[in-house]
């Protein structure tokens, strides 16, 4: 009798410290469960630029000492650059840069009979606000064929801070048909989703994409 409150203290003990193990289990599959999937990776491809333009801020539109605007459909696309549990990362620097309307980047790397538009910027460098916000002004980058086969108009990025990088591409809503025929696209599967600007049924030419970094 004497040693019963040892062996119900033991019992106590170990049955508290079980349901803490169990506890702290279901707290960190409620946390995953939670989380918001990472933006998908994608490849650089050969046309981030050899060198910068001198004029790379958030409209691509328009290049400082040029009275003319870029040739084609001009597009706004405009969102978050969140972590996984949906906070916002303040200065994270995003990177950007595309083909132009008729589907080719201001590359020398690019031997595509299409022509160049002097008057597009291809590429922007920004950071993200407070709330992690970012915005593009652009024209919709035209489809092209590739060694790779026909792609589907889309965007290069590169987006990160100190402790996390990411290279994608994002592609868009409303070409469903040429996203579905584009190799890289198809090769995303399941992730496809994240990498898809969503147009804004209110506002013609406006695009969302919210990119999810998976930092620690």
């Amino acid at each position: 009798m004497t040693n019963q409150p040892n062996r119900i203290s033991r019992r106590i003990f170990t049955g508290a410290a079980i349901g803490s193990v169990a506890a702290l289990a279901g707290a960190s599959r409620s946390l995953a469960q939670g989380m918001l999937p990472p933006t998908a990776h994608g490849p650089e491809g050969p046309f981030f630029p050899v060198e910068f333009p001198a004029d790379s801020d958030a409209d691509l539109t328009h290049i400082a000492g040029r009275g003319e605007r870029a040739a084609g459909q001009v597009i706004e696309v405009h969102g978050r650059v969140l972590d996984r549990l949906g906070n916002p990362i303040e200065g994270a620097r995003l990177q950007l840069w595309q083909a132009n309307a008729a589907g080719r980047y201001h590359h020398p790397g690019d031997v595509s009979v299409q022509p160049l538009d002097p008057n597009f910027q291809s590429y922007a460098d920004l950071r993200t606000d407070r709330d992690g916000n970012w915005r593009i002004i652009t024209v919709k980058p035209g489809a092209y064929d590739s060694p790779i086969g026909h792609r589907t108009p889309h965007i290069h990025g590169r987006a990160g801070n100190d402790s996390t990088d990411l290279t994608t591409q994002m592609y868009f809503s409303d070409e469903a048909e040429l996203n579905a025929a584009d190799g890289l696209f198809r090769r995303l599967g399941s992730s496809a989703s994240t990498a898809i600007a969503q147009a804004d049924t209110a506002q013609p030419h406006v695009y969302r994409w919210t990119i999810i970094l998976d930092r620690s």
